[in-house]
Parts: C-alpha cells; structure tokens; sequence
C-alpha cells in the first residue's frame, strides 16, 4: 500500500472533504490523527476508517490555537515517533455571489485573515517537527480562483492565492530538509457537503450554476471528492518524492482556460 507505516495528521477531519482524504489515506495503509472542534463528526470519520480495517485516533483540535496544534503534534510524536504527513482541511466561512464592489471590508478580509491563520499555524507545526526528522511532506487545499479570474468569490479567491503562495515559498524554505509541500487545487465537488446542501435546498438554482461549472471545463464534467482524495495519496507517498513547490490541479481543465464555447 502507498502510505503503509506513513502517520498522518488532517485538520477538519470531520468535514466531508477532509473525510473523503482520511478514509483513502487510512485505505493506502496510513495511521491517522483526525483532529476537528467537533468530537462528533470525526469520531464518524474514525468509525468508518475502523470498519473498513483502517487506524484512526481522534482529538478535538481548533485548527485556530497554536497552543492546541503543538500540544497534540506532540503528542502524536510520543505516541507515534514522528508526523510524515499534515493536510489541512479546515473550513472558513465566506461571502460569495456579490459583486467585490458591494461587499464590506470585514466580509472580504476575514476568509483571507482565517484561511492564512490556520493553515500557516498547522504547516509551521508540522515543519518545525519535520525538520527534525528530516522529512515530510505538508499538503494544502485551494480552489479554481487560485489560479483564475473569477467574478463574485468574494474574499475566497485571495485566500485561495495566498494559501498557492506559502505553499511554494515554504516548500522553497523546508526542501533542504527533505520536507516536500505541494497544494491540490480542486474545481469543487458537487457530491461534497456544501453542494449536496445546496442542491437539496435550491435544486432549480443549483442544476444551472452547475450546468455552467460544467460548461467551464475542459472535460465538461467537475472532480467528485474521490479524485481529490486519490490525489492526496499519491503527493502524500514516496511515488511524488520529487514534486514540492507545486499546486496540482484538479480542476478538470478549468484554470488552464475557460471552455465554456466546445460542446
């Protein structure tokens, strides 16, 4: 298996998206540290990874708390020996579907200030850990706006580009460690959470937003969770040991040019 004997710490575990990677990290053979503010949902996530013959250890972690980060690294340390993997999944709150000209200052800013804070604090941990070890590898989690323009995402497509950007320059700072740090960029996946919602709540809304998405595509068709997830796998094992500094893009051809006009 891929990441057999890899021990893995996720952040948001208990979303569905953090979900989908736990459970195909914990596939490939990982031991996981799922961590999230809500015991209940990644204890959920752990039950299944157990089900399914995976090893799962859970803690409320705040993704937010620096103190909390450290805390639970070490122990992940003591109980483990050392951290190969950190992805981050934790989700922030964002205002869309407003023009940038009609949005207040605090809605825009805040997805940018949140985002950087928690995956700035989670990949610090998890580097100063591994350069200890003298490996690793820290993944991250961006979104179609982080590489291209894209009219009313509010304050999420920055934060999208700044998360792309401390990827690379840490990756640029931590490779004489052996710490490779590689961003997935995803298209959004209509079988995640916050789609699945918004279909059930809004179906003769949503069934032309994602005509549109799809139309945008090179492959007209949008990533489902499982191909995040799968790769996941593949930057997090010894097969990607000589990618870092990049953002893989899973976007299905949408950032390299909007496709809307080939059917």
């Amino acid at each position: 298996m891929l990441l057999q004997n890899k021990n893995i710490v996720i952040y948001g575990a208990g979303g569905s998206l953090g979900g989908a990677v736990a459970k195909a990290f914990a596939e490939a053979g990982a031991r996981l540290f799922l961590t999230g503010r809500s015991a209940g949902s990644i204890q959920k996530v752990a039950d299944e990874i157990h089900a399914a013959g995976g090893l799962a250890e859970v803690e409320v972690v705040d993704g937010f708390d620096e103190a909390a980060i450290a805390r639970h690294l070490s122990s992940v340390v003591a109980s483990a020996g050392r951290v190969d993997v950190s992805f981050n999944a934790v989700g922030v709150d964002v205002i869309q579907n407003i023009p940038l000209t009609e949005i207040p200052m605090e809605d825009f800013v805040r997805p940018i200030t949140r985002t950087m804070q928690t995956r700035y604090l989670t990949a610090i941990a998890a580097a100063k850990q591994m350069m200890k070890q003298r490996s690793g590898v820290i993944l991250s989690l961006t979104a179609t706006p982080g590489g291209i323009g894209y009219p009313y995402t509010g304050g999420f497509a920055p934060a999208c580009c700044a998360v792309e950007s401390l990827s690379r320059n840490l990756a640029s700072e931590l490779g004489v460690y052996g710490i490779r740090v590689v961003n997935i960029r995803s298209g959004g996946s209509p079988d995640s959470r916050v789609f699945k919602n918004a279909i059930d709540s809004m179906p003769e809304e949503m069934a032309p937003i994602l005509g549109k998405m799809k139309a945008d595509t090179m492959l007209k068709e949008m990533p489902l969770m499982a191909d995040i997830a799968n790769a996941a796998v593949f930057l997090a094992s010894d097969m990607a040991s000589k990618i870092t500094g990049v953002t893989l893009d899973v976007t299905c051809g949408t950032t390299a040019g909007l496709n809307y006009r080939a059917s």
